[in-house]
């Protein structure tokens, strides 16, 4: 990493109270007119006021003590890399209350952060522009001169001076309306005082919108604000929030603090969405739901989205972390209780096993590289908080808070999740000040288990055998760090340990735990009594412990039929299968064994399992593109799913619910870029029809259909998508299309693709799903993906500024290569054009490059031979 940024967190010899805000912006210019009028609080005499500042100038500063005389600002002196202006005065300020006034201007810009412009028409086509906000992390000093950290609470009055033809919305309800008496066709805006609160959640929205209400049942009044015309569009949102807000209230035992909430859709939107309080703002896609054109993949991630920055009203709001550094708390734990609520509005979902392909899985592989870091990292310089907006602190948070809920159980989970709330409400806590809280209530040694989870960095991989000694199982359990690649030689004097909640349940009831250990140590023995000789023993039921296991054979072995019987759980199912592609990725068996267990899944029901079975042989296919034997593995693919697309069939039969779409999509989709015949002739077919407007494609069906045609198409095809985009008049569709634009297989077309995404229809935040979608399709389309990238660098750095947008473009570009060199080339790019945001990045992808290449030189051969032979007739 390079050498850190020297940072300085803000004095505190000047505190703010109040912060009383007049905002003015021009939506024609893209400027903005400031008035800013603090209360705050000398805590000793000094002549120098600093705050956080970053393109704002500042006109005129005076500070007045109370009961005193105003004494003007002499100087403004901006420190533009800290982000900070000294405000200098000719006296001392003393101790005591006063008033800070500023006036300043500043621009609408169009980077997505701070306050800034999002584009949109109006139904007669005319493009207009919002004026909207996005502050986390560090860009409410965008907006206004503050003291933008998160532990520096205080209220705000806020007031905002609008054309009237415009919705306005901030965090609080209105309190007055009145025409602005310097231009009528204005009008001032008043919102009621905020309870104290972080300058990263304050939020401000000034557009056209519609709107859907209702009120909660504990009396909030909810509202979904939609783009003009789409309001039926907010009706799934606004009803899980409502079911949302009582169950949150029910968990915590604290009742929602403010008297409304707004979550509104947002054009121009880099993240998902944010939890500003009463004002959550979100990408279109994240929160609008149409009944005909909404595939049941999006109803289930509104319903996340929803859940998440709902929880975050209590969870980061109401308690805030006290630095960045305790950033994964905040997002770590709303990634985990947003299964939790949608678990409890949507039972239909099974969506705790998608948790374990979604997020489990993915913060395994991220956590295993030697470029990975701890959940739990140092901030200084706000230009490294960004950077840790990623799997880790997301997935690997959630992941380990699930572990967490597990080990203590649910009661004594939410009796110190209580205490934690009541103690540090309106307040700011650490990340120990949980563990506190929740050793308290379950007597259980959470800091100390916790701590290894959450400050070193990895993850074990628990080796496990067994005897038989009559009728009891003797299991000899063993721990060391895992690594992507493979196991290290030499001593592990220094290896670290972690505290690992394990447990273990058997054949006889795969359900139900049969035992529980904490292993603090290297290795220790567990005696299990009545375990008969045929009984499996399986380790880790339900995939709750954050770690990979690696059987002896003989366990292994006699743990594989319940894979073809279904005995074994559909989340150990998945579990299973997972730890062995990622062992083999390590080298630590043969890839040839995993795609023999893979071949056991041919029964399987479940969409969750085969969604991970799916993106492993993803993972697989790309990796072998690099070979001269890819149709081999396009054919192993057919062959094993085959049977279940043959169950499926194309068409929803009456009684299949949620599931089963999701199901029919992933699997078509799969038979259909993999080459199958039938899949491919059916798909041109309504296709074809669904273009001619005779048959309109149900929204499940669209992604598989789209991938499969453009996967064996030509310009025409291409011709057909582009003109579906530009007709469509829903994001999701938009972004539907866009995603799969990358498939289409001829160089020309592809290098038309790359210049659609950077085009004026595709969205800046889509641009890097457009290019992702090329890169990920094929061994020509990653090359064009790094080419384009790399000649485009200027216009791509420049359009996300930092942010975690060039983190994933970067990511989704160059993982697939597998050749030594590539990794030397990607690294010496970066050299020469610094991305401070995506270093981590660079090296993971760097890291992840020469892993594929080792596992090619390693495995390929194997594979060749097995897929050759699987084919063979019978001797």
């Amino acid at each position: 990493m390079p050498e850190r940024r020297p940072f300085v967190r803000l004095p505190t010899d000047v505190y703010p109270v109040n912060y009383g805000l007049r905002l003015k912006p021009d939506l024609i210019d893209f400027t903005f007119e400031g008035k800013l009028e603090a209360a705050v609080e000398v805590t000793q005499g000094t002549n120098q006021i600093v705050m956080n500042c970053a393109d704002i100038d500042i006109i005129t500063a005076s500070f007045v003590p109370e009961g005193g005389d105003e004494i003007n600002a002499t100087g403004f002196n901006y420190q533009n890399e800290d982000e900070k202006v000294t405000l200098c005065f000719p006296s001392t300020l003393q101790k005591g209350a006063g008033s800070l006034k500023i006036d300043f201007v500043g621009e609408l810009n169009d980077k997505m952060k701070g306050f800034y412009r999002s584009k949109y028409m109006t139904a007669s086509g005319e493009i207009r522009y919002a004026a909207v906000t996005q502050f986390e992390a560090t860009d409410a000093r965008r907006a206004f001169p503050c003291w933008d950290e998160p532990a520096i609470k205080a209220t705000f009055d806020i007031t905002l001076i609008v054309p009237k033809d415009r919705i306005s919305l901030s965090n609080m309800n209105v309190v007055d309306r009145k025409p602005y008496p310097e231009d009528h066709s204005l009008v001032e805006v008043k919102f009621a005082t905020t309870p104290i609160m972080s300058t990263y959640l304050v939020a401000f929205v000034i557009g056209e919108y519609d709107f859907v209400e209702s009120q909660s049942s504990d009396g909030v009044t909810v509202r979904v604000y939609t783009p003009v015309g789409k309001a039926e569009q907010g009706k799934f949102a606004l009803e899980v929030a409502t079911k949302t807000l009582p169950f949150y209230k029910d968990y915590f035992h604290v009742p929602y603090p403010l008297p409304k909430i707004d979550l509104i859709a947002i054009a121009d939107f880099a993240a998902g969405a944010m939890e500003n309080w009463g004002l959550v703002t979100y990408r279109e896609t994240a929160l609008l739901i149409d009944p005909k054109n909404s595939c049941a993949s999006s109803r289930q991630w509104v319903a996340l989205v929803v859940g998440h920055e709902l929880a975050h009203q209590w969870f980061g709001n109401l308690v805030t972390m006290e630095w960045w550094t305790h950033l994964w708390l905040n997002e770590g734990f709303a990634s985990w209780i947003e299964y939790l609520c949608v678990d409890h509005c949507f039972p239909e979902y099974d969506i705790w096993t998608q948790f374990v392909s979604a997020d489990y899985t993915r913060a395994l592989d991220l956590d295993a590289l030697d470029n990975s870091h701890p959940i739990e990292v140092d901030v200084g310089h706000p230009s490294e908080v960004d950077e840790i907006f990623d799997a880790i602190s997301y997935s690997k948070g959630a992941s380990v808070i699930r572990m967490l809920h597990n080990y203590i159980g649910d009661e004594d989970f939410r009796t110190g999740m209580n205490a934690y709330l009541l103690k540090f409400q309106h307040k700011n806590a650490s990340t120990e000040d949980l563990w506190e809280c929740l050793e308290q209530a379950s007597g259980k040694p959470i800091a100390a288990v916790m701590n290894s989870w959450t400050k070193q960095m990895g993850f074990p991989i628990i080796v496990v055998d067994q005897e038989q000694h009559g009728s009891d199982r003797v299991l000899k359990i063993s721990q060391k760090k895992f690594c992507a690649s493979g196991p290290r030689n030499g001593t592990y004097e220094n290896c670290p340990n972690w505290m690992v909640p394990i447990s273990i349940c058997t054949s006889e009831d795969p359900s139900c735990t049969k035992m529980k250990v904490l292993l603090d140590q290297p290795e220790t023995t567990v005696n299990i009594t009545n375990v008969a000789p045929d009984h499996w023993i399986k380790i880790n039921p339900g995939t709750v412990g954050f770690y990979r296991i690696q059987y002896s054979s003989a366990m292994l072995e006699s743990l594989l039929p319940g894979i073809r019987d279904l005995t074994l759980l559909p989340v150990d199912r998945l579990g299973l299968q997972n730890d062995l592609f990622s062992l083999a990725r390590a080298g630590m068996i043969s890839t040839v064994e995993v795609l023999k267990v893979m071949e056991a899944f041919v029964n399987e029901p479940n969409y969750t399992v085969w969604s991970d079975l799916s993106c492993n042989l993803g993972v697989l296919s790309s990796l072998l593109s690099h070979t001269d034997f890819h149709e081999d593995i396009q054919e192993f693919i057919r062959d094993l799913f085959t049977p279940i697309g043959m169950k499926l069939g194309w068409d929803s039969k009456t009684g299949e619910g949620h599931l089963d779409a999701l199901l029919r999509g992933l699997v078509l989709g799969k038979l259909g870029k993999a080459g199958h015949k039938a899949t491919l002739e059916e798909a041109r077919r309504r296709f074809k029809e669904h273009v001619e407007g005779k048959q309109i494609l149900p929204a499940d069906l669209r992604s598989p259909v789209y991938l499969t045609v453009l996967k064996h198409g030509d310009s025409t095809t291409l011709d057909t998508m582009l003109k579906l985009h530009k007709q469509a008049d829903m994001q999701e569709e938009k972004n539907r299309i866009e995603r799969v634009l990358g498939a289409i297989p001829a160089p020309d077309l592809i290098q038309r693709v790359l210049n659609f995404a950077l085009s004026e229809e595709v969205r800046p935040q889509d641009t890097v799903s457009v290019i992702g979608g090329v890169a990920g399709s094929s061994k020509q389309g990653r090359k064009a993906a790094w080419k384009f990238v790399k000649d485009n660098w200027e216009e791509l750095h420049n359009r996300y500024q930092g942010g975690f947008l060039i983190s994933r473009l970067i990511k989704l570009t160059v993982d697939g290569f597998a050749i030594d060199k590539m990794a030397a080339e990607v690294k010496s790019f970066f050299e020469s054009h610094h991305a401070p945001a995506a270093e981590r990045t660079v090296q993971q992808c760097c890291e992840n490059i020469l892993l594929n290449a080792t596992w090619l030189k390693r495995d390929a051969d194997h594979i060749h031979q097995y897929l050759l032979q699987r084919k063979a007739p019978p001797v």
